[in-house]
């Protein structure tokens, strides 16, 4: 298909460049390719360089389109926010469909549905209810108590206090507490409440949901216990050991985990044993997560083991640089085998890998250029005030 915009020895023709709205479509398209499609590989590159190239000499909508494009492509940016950026482009197009336009700034300021007055003022409609807010609510906690347990093992606890506080997670019993040092009561406690809580929420049928929520959080813990250990032996692992747990301890698994116990009736028993036997997808999207985390946040972070970045160096002899530069080879790389499992959606259906995708979109968003979790005041402010507090004017 696309050897047509090759000349006849192999490069992309030149005549290409005159089109940029077309060099910008092939440019986003390519953040679908999967391994083996060399041939996108190339179009990234001819594409990359073309728009750089012309970005300073565009204006209008356009140039903000590319400007946008070559920091933040479609594929890999979160959807919400991908909307709000367009509306501002595309209404500055002089051949947009002002109807068009109208309804989905609607749709987009739901969340200011009430101000609307809808159901009063045209009592015809349907007053529509949000969706999956408990489910929301929820993943909110679990991130906020999962950062709090990262503190405790990185930043705070003595090895003795670990090992009291992993025998207490294993437990999973009020009564481990008697062990515990009095703030490593109050986080335990929380914990234990959350999960109650969410279970209390979820009714008898579905509690099994949040059996599979708790072990994703006991696993999580058991992998930050093991890097504790490697930190205080100040053992820098290879990448071969230091992966497997590092793709764990990335919060990945766990957060799809809890993200499907309020999804609906979509999931199934079924769908959590998929999610426990490491399906490609969730794989290769905790490599999204721990790889960009580890290249930003590598030189900030307080008593945690070696990140990939030191590990890389450290065991291939090579300077900060080279490492960064192959590590963002192998996110490159698990982009591509995630766009291939979302090809074929056989094991589960397509909106369950659609929420492991969204995860991986999260990360490339938060952490594309720095710590966006622990710099949220700066990195994800305006994100957060352009989805959630600032409505698009009509």
């Amino acid at each position: 298909m696309f050897n047509k915009f090759k000349d006849s020895i192999g490069n992309f023709k030149g005549s290409l460049c005159n089109d940029v709205k077309g060099i910008l479509s092939l440019y986003e398209a390519t953040h679908f390719r999967v391994k083996g499609e060399d041939i996108l590989d190339e179009a990234l590159v001819f594409t990359t360089t073309h728009l750089l190239s012309v970005e300073s000499q565009l204006s209008g909508p356009l140039a903000a389109q590319v400007t946008h494009a070559l920091k933040q492509p479609i594929r890999k940016g979160l959807q919400r926010l991908e909307a709000r950026h367009y509306f501002l482009v595309y209404q500055e197009d002089a051949s947009h469909d002002k109807v068009l336009l109208k309804f989905a700034k609607l749709d987009f300021n739901l969340f200011w549905w009430k101000d609307l007055d809808f159901s009063r003022k045209l009592p015809f409609i349907r007053d529509r209810v949000p969706l999956y807010c408990f489910a929301r609510r929820m993943l909110t906690k679990v991130i906020s108590m999962t950062s709090v347990i990262d503190d405790i093992y990185y930043v705070y606890g003595t090895i003795e206090e670990l090992d009291l506080f992993a025998e207490a997670i294993e437990r999973w019993d009020i009564s481990a507490t008697n062990k515990l040092p009095e703030y490593k009561k109050i986080s335990y406690r929380a914990l234990l409440d959350f999960y109650t809580d969410m279970e209390q929420n979820l009714g008898e049928e579905k509690s099994y949901r949040v059996q599979y929520a708790i072990e994703a959080m006991k696993n999580q813990v058991r992998a930050y216990h093991h890097e504790a250990k490697w930190f205080h032996q100040k053992y820098i692992p290879t990448m071969d050991e230091y992966m497997p747990l590092a793709l764990v301890t990335s919060a990945y698994a766990m957060l799809a985990t809890t993200s499907l116990v309020r999804m609906g009736e979509l999931v199934t028993k079924d769908s959590f044993k998929w999610l426990f036997s490491d399906p490609k997808i969730v794989v290769t999207s905790a490599v999204v997560c721990q790889l960009m985390d580890d290249i930003v946040s590598h030189k900030q972070k307080r008593g945690h083991v070696a990140s990939a970045v030191e590990c890389y160096m450290t065991h291939h002899n090579v300077i900060e640089e080279e490492a960064v530069h192959e590590l963002r080879k192998q996110v490159t790389d698990a982009w591509k085998d995630i766009n291939k499992e979302c090809l074929y959606p056989i094991e589960v259906p397509m909106p369950i890998l659609m929420q492991v995708l969204n995860l991986a979109r999260v990360i490339d968003v938060v952490y594309k250029d720095e710590d966006g979790h622990t710099h949220a005041g700066i990195v994800l402010k305006d994100f957060v005030a352009s989805l959630m507090v600032d409505h698009v004017p009509l």
